[in-house]
């Protein structure tokens, strides 16, 4: 199930309706965010300065057309069909067969954040942390609320979940928006937005410091 229900806490308008969807192909997550080791591997460069610096912090200040350089390089490497994920593939990474508001449970008056998430009340000093340092969900999977936000494949468009398809969604076209989407929240934000299908857009040139990503990769036989 995709999105949040009328009644979650903090809900936001563009998570609705909550609808079922089938993925019907396998495919990979990165276990953690990209870091910036990775990046300075493929790159030859690292971007991100000032908000965290080292080889196992997520990378930031990559914009999502970035994103597409950077895996771009990684395909030509021939080990696999690296991309972004879908909207669809991340929540359902990030949820791990969960349905409530976290992956890690309801957490209403948000103490459990702490052990699973970077956010605006535990992270002083300000900025990223290392990757892994927060406990994983159900599915081994670090760091997938809070540290930094993820790009995300799809087109962002707040009315989108209103004729989602219910089979392998992927945002292509929007005609009121060339944003695109991001999920998983970040460091210095309000623990409600790491909830599990907050989502939002920004435009494909965009590169901040609390937003970077993680690679999708379709499963090879």
């Amino acid at each position: 199930m995709m999105g949040s229900p009328d009644n979650e806490k903090n809900r936001g308008d563009d998570e609705g309706p909550r609808h079922q969807v089938t993925i019907t192909q396998d495919f990979y997550l990165g276990k953690y965010e990209v870091t910036q080791a990775q990046w300075e591997a493929i790159m030859g460069s690292n971007p991100s300065n000032d908000y965290g610096v080292g080889n196992n912090y997520p990378v930031y200040y990559v914009s999502w057309n970035d994103c597409q350089t950077f895996i771009g390089k990684m395909n030509e490497l021939g080990q696999g069909l690296f991309r972004l994920p879908s909207e669809a593939e991340w929540e359902y990474a990030c949820r791990a067969g969960t349905e409530t508001a976290f992956y890690w449970g309801e957490d209403s008056d948000y103490t459990m954040i702490h052990d699973y998430a970077w956010f605006n009340g535990n992270n002083s000093p300000d900025g990223v942390k290392e990757v892994g340092l927060k406990l994983p969900n159900d599915w081994g999977l670090f760091d997938m609320s809070g540290n930094v936000a993820e790009w995300c494949l799809d087109v962002y468009d707040v009315h989108y979940y209103e004729n989602s398809p219910e089979i392998d969604p992927i945002n292509q076209s929007s005609e009121t928006s060339s944003n695109r989407a991001i999920r998983g929240d970040y460091w210095y934000n309000d623990p409600m937005y790491c909830r599990s299908a907050n989502r939002y857009g920004r435009t494909p040139d965009s590169s901040l410091n609390n937003l970077g990503f993680r690679v999708a990769v379709s499963r090879t036989p």
